[in-house]
């Protein structure tokens, strides 16, 4: 069996550190070949192939590892996470992801009043969903009360949704729907009586989310340590995130210290969005002065903007000519700059706006070679795919879109979750949610192959 190296000849020289044999590693090239060992010296793959040839790389020091046929794939890569903003809180938040019942769930919530101090917030910030629980359902508000009579909680489900105890509230100050964000409203049940909920639209969520206290700094940077082990320990060893909601520029300095510490354990690229309505532009310029493209190391670097350019043009099926306007010269002058870009889009219904605006800049400035992608367009179409093909953009997917239709069209594809707020970040929930696809799911192989 031929061994195929990822350094050049001489890695043969090298004794490896740690060496897997007799097992099954999946190496996601071209072919898809399964190869039995694979060697690591120095925190690199120093050669794969048959158990025999790789042991020659074992030295007196060598961890050796028999898989016993187990599978080894290589490190994932999360191509839409928000992992700067979760990682915020990870420290201080309680995870509801992996909780198989509600049971569970609110337990993890009696088990942190019971560690937190009085009066302590009790925050579950998302990445859970109803379909996850046995009991198919939300948690009400006197589970909550019961689970945490003396500590305020808040329980946010997605962009749509959060269930707030009577102590939360009164440490909000929020008595009436009018003491809510514009657009939020007050939950009711099929006798007109109130839940304990608030719904809205997102950005009456968002508003609500960003009423509560945030964690110190010291808290921040421990929740980014602490989260990007938690991404390791998932089989992640990089992510790509879109900046978004609820996470503002300061709330970087926290990565960037554990970025400056030497402690990243996974690998980041991340870009910025537009924050103020009205003045992106400024903003984006502002920042970017010494920030040029790829800015960084190996652990973490500057990506370009997106996934919210202009708040204008986020999520509007159809925007006016002066918000397109606004929108162009963003995206000219990032352009000209050699960023990359991502944008939002979740409907093939309205994504000729995005796309013909594109195109009228490719005519301008070339945009072929600068990686830009769209994000959630989950419903994409042929003509659609075709036409970001031709402009050399990628497809960034998340749940169930038809990615065997942009495979077989070779539109670069990569996988995501889209977490924490809204999904959970474990990328195997992922995996397997996107093999149930109803149209062109793909094949295990691909699945993976998205993911890397």
């Amino acid at each position: 069996m031929a061994v195929g190296l990822v350094l050049a000849a001489p890695a043969w020289s090298q004794t490896a550190d740690i060496v897997l044999v007799n097992g099954k590693i999946l190496t996601v090239d071209e072919r898809s070949s399964i190869q039995q060992a694979l060697a690591i010296g120095d925190g690199k793959i120093l050669a794969v192939g048959s158990t025999a040839d790789v042991r020659k790389l074992a030295g007196p020091k060598t961890r050796v590892i028999d898989l016993l046929g187990r599978t080894v794939i290589p490190g994932l890569i999360d191509s839409h996470l928000h992992g700067i903003r979760a990682a915020l809180s990870f420290s201080t938040e309680v995870n509801w992801i992996g909780a198989s019942s509600l049971v569970e769930a609110v337990g993890r919530i009696r088990e942190a009043a019971r560690t937190m101090r009085p009066g302590a917030w009790l925050i579950v910030a998302g990445g859970w969903n109803v379909q996850q629980f046995k009991e198919r359902r939300r948690p009400t508000q006197a589970e909550l009360m019961e689970a945490a009579p003396d500590n305020p909680v808040y329980v946010q489900l997605g962009y749509g949704w959060a269930m707030l105890t009577p102590l939360a509230y009164k440490t909000l100050n929020i008595a009436a729907e009018a003491d809510l964000p514009r657009s939020g409203r007050f939950e009711t049940d099929a006798e007109g009586k109130r839940t304990g909920a608030v719904t809205g639209p997102q950005e009456a969520i968002i508003a609500m989310f960003d009423r509560l206290p945030k964690p110190t700094f010291d808290e921040q940077v421990e929740g980014t340590k602490k989260f990007f082990r938690e991404l390791n320990r998932l089989a992640l060893t990089g992510f790509v995130d879109p900046g978004g909601n609820n996470l503002f520029f300061p709330d970087y300095q926290a990565v960037l210290k554990v970025w400056r510490q030497s402690l990243m354990t996974v690998r980041v690229a991340y870009s910025l969005n537009g924050q103020t309505p009205g003045s992106e532009f400024e903003e984006l310029k502002d920042l970017t002065q010494l920030l040029p493209m790829g800015f960084g190391d190996d652990m973490l670097r500057f990506n370009g903007i997106g996934e919210r350019i202009t708040w204008a043009m986020n999520n509007n099926d159809k925007p006016s000519e002066a918000e397109k306007a606004k929108y162009y010269e963003i995206i000219k002058w990032a352009a000209e700059r050699g960023m990359t870009l991502t944008m939002h889009w979740p409907r093939d219904g309205s994504v000729n706006e995005l796309l013909t605006l594109f195109e009228k800049l490719n005519t301008e400035v070339p945009i072929t070679g600068l990686r830009w992608s769209i994000a959630h367009l989950g419903d994409a179409s042929e003509t659609s795919l075709a036409r970001m093909k031709a402009l050399g953009m990628g497809w960034t997917v998340q749940g169930t879109p038809p990615v065997e239709m942009g495979r077989r069209m070779e539109v670069p594809i990569g996988a995501g979750t889209d977490a924490h707020r809204v999904a959970s970040y474990n990328p195997f929930t992922a995996l397997q949610t996107s093999l149930g696809a109803v149209r062109e799911p793909p094949s295990r192989a691909d699945a993976l192959r998205f993911y890397t």
